[in-house]
């Protein structure tokens, strides 16, 4: 059994939500997506994004007579296949769109989802949206952020987080949806137990939060609605000027 509950905030800065979920537990299949562009285009980018990948695991799951447009990776489970190509057929109906018009050029979003199959969970990024897994009282990071902060880390480790956290580029993405023709979609797989829960969310909250304020917030609330909100209103309480998302999953046994 999986419990499921999203919880998005356009925040007390922003005039409008880019930010998009999809919650399925039926096909155990959930994302978030954080948009951005001039013109309401965030808005556009994140709502298609959302649409492209919804629909191709959707087909997916109730019809095995489907065309494989990207291939498939040897090294991945069906699952994973499934959402590889579903993020990848979301990049070129984003991509598609902003050529489409000029007031959709430079349009993106950010992507981070996850496949649920028994006792494991596939998941697939793009950009800065993150996914985490709380087990047994610890939280771990799964995805790594598409940004330039997160780039310069990796490559020097001697960088304090006050160096990367006032730099004027902390905040740029060096891969979204829709900015190429290809994107470099990420994939991995983990195993889950019951009980494990997991946190899809946009950088309006883990901007705002550190890990071990998430990792309370999960263990304070088993009601998945409850620990949303507690986030998401955590988030803005602590001065987070984006649009919030948190959409939380906990898995039971026999998930």
């Amino acid at each position: 059994m999986i419990q499921a509950c999203g919880v998005s905030d356009t925040g007390r800065v922003r005039k409008t939500n880019e930010d998009l979920y999809i919650s399925d537990p039926e096909l155990r299949f959930f994302a978030v997506a954080d948009g951005m562009g001039g013109h309401n285009a965030g808005e556009v980018a994140s709502r298609l994004a959302i649409e492209a990948v919804s629909s191709f695991i959707r087909r997916s799951a109730d019809d095995t007579d489907f065309s494989w447009p990207y291939g498939l990776d040897k090294d991945l489970s069906f699952e994973a296949n499934r959402l590889r190509t579903a993020i990848h057929l979301a990049n070129r109906r984003v991509f598609r769109a902003a050529e489409s018009t000029d007031d959709y050029g430079g349009m993106g979003t950010t992507i981070v989802g996850a496949l649920v199959n028994g006792s494991r969970v596939a998941v697939g990024h793009v950009g800065d949206s993150r996914l985490y897994l709380l087990s047994n009282h610890l939280l771990e990071q799964v995805t790594r952020d598409d940004s330039w902060a997160a780039t310069i880390l990796a490559q020097d480790p001697s960088l304090g987080p006050d160096e990367i956290a006032h730099h004027p580029m902390r905040n740029v993405l060096t891969n979204v949806l829709g900015a190429r023709e290809q994107a470099d979609v990420h994939l991995c797989e983990r195993a889950l137990q019951p009980g494990d829960v997991l946190l899809l969310c946009t950088d309006g909250l883990h901007g705002a939060l550190d890990p071990d304020a998430m990792a309370a917030i999960l263990d304070r609330h088993a009601d998945v609605a409850a620990a949303a909100r507690a986030l998401v209103d955590c988030a803005m309480e602590r001065g987070s000027r984006d649009n919030v998302t948190a959409l939380v999953i906990r898995c039971g046994a026999g998930a």
